[in-house]
């Protein structure tokens, strides 16, 4: 795991270093600079395939060819011998970044329909005189970029911070990224926060023409939904559990400590469980951070896991206002904003979990692939509010809903139903994102006057209609998996994880597992009202059944009370619409509604602010 950054155009090693140190936290061990053609390329190294011979950038034999590498190649060691064979000579013991300059070298750009893992790289090819990148299918790598045709700069990182470090790459806010980010609590891709920034989507590539200056940008690989009748339900278990069970194997090699999060939920025990059976008995070393409020507590869940699968667990128990008090600390590292506030929770964790290791394995795409989340048990019950209930009676039902008592509970009633009725009366392709919205579109629609909620959704509309297949399940899990997984949940594990120098490693989220998942039909995925239905029959006999069976719990804090009992607070002043913050921010603290979702958005949105000066 490490970081990368580079330009071409105007500038000067001295930009070049600004902008790699930026990324110290990821690549503690190691920076490395070179200049060849009027590229410059930098890159911070968290040591962790061949501590001696990875060093980078890396160069092929003759120079013809440098790469900075950001990630981890699972399969490299087949792509290795595939490539031996076909006549490529390694110089390194096993450095998974000198087998991509050689599957560059043999297969050019397709090299990455070949690749299993998580990346984000730039390759120099010096003899066609181009810049050639690419980001892992999922996104689980970051990689901003910024291009200037008027004065020939190509600039690139992987934090929007380092990016901006160039002088040249403007630093204005991006208004249609600020609407973006308090709709859905993340910034979508290509879209950053700056004005001067592009983010490279997941599964896609990137070519720069240092002759011509063409840029040019394509997707690799999508998720497409594609049921397939057909075998035994108990076959098709024995398939996933054989199909996790190598990609946790392949995610436990390493030449450092490695280790698992352990919340507790079946995911993450599922991890646990065959990462075990790969290790000497009792030699797994599993991790797991609590709070002393029992709400947000899942240590018990975690321990009665731990000790079932047999692993030498340590866990952390914290106090809630201790940790809030870490949040302006945090928060001020964060190089883009990110609703998520299981961030708090997920960096404490990283944080522990450094203490023994450098490599974890977590649970990330399970819910997204499997279908876990709520929303998906909600689709049904949409349906038959457009069908049964007339639009007329929408804001009647809205109202009345809005009189329920105010919980701050995580999952409360009162939030959850609130939102129901809310999302259901929209078209299809947005409940998810309504239901999930940072903030009411009624609110939403003041504070931005005259923006269109479709054009704010156009992401999620995009994967909802992308999907070829009708069900409604199999385009909210298009939404979960290109949207929401790439930018919410694995952009916080990055950077919660990479303050740490921990790099986090996701076995559900290996191609072959992902590729079984959308072959599954929706009735193995939610079997009536049973989310991940499937995946929690294959984990029968790997893990009690308790763990298994139990209802899903978040990983995260209690941010509306904190807003309710005034220990935070957010600036109405920084926001794009003050008045309207200020009404939101006394509604809550009154308890008379309940705008934790804006108003936590809104303190991160500020304390970006902030940090930017």
């Amino acid at each position: 795991m490490c970081g990368i950054a580079g330009f071409t155009g105007p500038g000067t090693r001295e930009d070049l270093v600004r902008m790699t140190r930026c990324l110290a936290d990821r690549g503690p061990d190691d920076e490395g600079y070179t200049e060849e053609d009027g590229v410059h390329l930098g890159h911070r190294r968290l040591s962790i395939l061949d501590l001696e011979g990875g060093a980078q950038p890396m160069w092929s034999a003759d120079r013809s060819a440098g790469i900075v590498f950001n990630g981890e190649i699972y399969n490299f060691s087949e792509l290795r011998g595939t490539l031996a064979r076909r006549g490529q000579v390694f110089r390194t013991d096993h450095s998974d970044t000198e087998v991509l300059l050689a599957a560059y070298a043999e297969w050019g750009d397709s090299m990455v329909d070949q690749l299993n893992g998580m990346w984000a790289f730039v390759i120099h090819d010096r003899k066609r005189r181009r810049l050639f990148a690419s980001r892992d299918r999922f996104g689980k790598k970051p990689f901003y970029y910024h291009h200037a045709p008027a004065s020939g700069l190509f600039a690139f990182a992987s934090q929007l911070d380092a990016l901006s470090a160039h002088p040249d790459v403007p630093r204005g806010i991006n208004p249609a990224a600020v609407r973006k980010y308090f709709a859905y609590g993340y910034v979508p891709a290509p879209l950053a926060m700056t004005d001067g920034a592009r983010k490279l989507p997941g599964a896609h590539c990137l070519s720069f023409d240092l002759a011509s200056g063409e840029l040019r940008v394509w997707r690799y690989w999508d998720y497409q939904p594609a049921p397939e009748e057909g075998g035994s339900f108990a076959g098709r278990c024995e398939e996933l559990r054989g199909l996790l069970a190598a990609a946790v194997k392949r995610r436990l090699v390493a030449d450092v400590p490695v280790g698992v999060f352990l919340s507790g939920g079946i995911d993450s025990s599922l991890v646990a469980a065959l990462a075990a059976k790969e290790l000497p008995d009792g030699a797994l070393r599993t991790f797991s951070i609590g709070f002393d409020e029992p709400t947000y507590d899942e240590l018990p869940y975690a321990a009665e896991a731990a000790q079932w699968i047999g692993t030498r667990h340590r866990t952390e128990t914290l106090g809630l206002a201790g940790a809030r008090a870490l949040l302006p600390e945090i928060y001020a590292r964060l190089d883009e904003p990110n609703g998520d506030s299981s961030l708090l929770p997920t960096y404490l964790l990283s944080k522990f979990t450094r203490r023994e290791v450098v490599v974890a394995l977590g649970g990330d795409g399970g819910d997204e692939l499997f279908a876990g989340y709520e929303p998906f048990r909600a689709l049904r019950y949409a349906a038959l509010y457009r069908r049964l209930v007339p639009r007329a009676l929408h804001p009647a039902i809205t109202a009345l809903a809005d009189r329920l008592p105010v919980s701050h509970r995580y999952l409360s009633l009162d939030f959850a139903a609130k939102r129901f009725v809310r999302g259901a009366a929209q078209p299809p392709p947005q409940w998810i994102p309504t239901w999930m919205a940072g903030m009411d579109l009624s609110d939403w629609r003041e504070c931005f006057r005259g923006a269109d909620p479709e054009e704010v959704f156009s992401e999620a509309i995009e994967a909802w209609d992308g999907v070829q297949s009708r069900d409604p399940v199999e385009k909210a899990t298009a939404f979960f998996v290109r949207l929401y997984l790439q930018e919410s949940v694995l952009s916080k594990v990055d950077r919660a994880s990479m303050m740490n120098s921990l790099e986090v490693r996701a076995p559900f989220l290996d191609i072959d597992v992902a590729d079984f998942a959308r072959r599954i039909p929706t009735r193995w995925r939610l079997h009536g009202g049973t989310t991940k239905y499937l995946l929690k029959e294959a984990a029968r006999g790997l893990l009690p059944d308790r763990i298994i069976d139990r209802k899903k719990k978040g990983f995260g804090v209690p941010v509306g009370a904190w807003f309710r009992d005034g220990a935070l607070r957010i600036d109405p002043d920084l926001m794009p619409c003050p008045a309207l913050a200020r009404r939101l921010q006394d509604e809550h603290a009154a308890g008379r509604r309940n705008h934790r979702l804006f108003l936590w958005n809104a303190w991160v949105y500020g304390e970006w602010m902030k940090a930017r000066g």
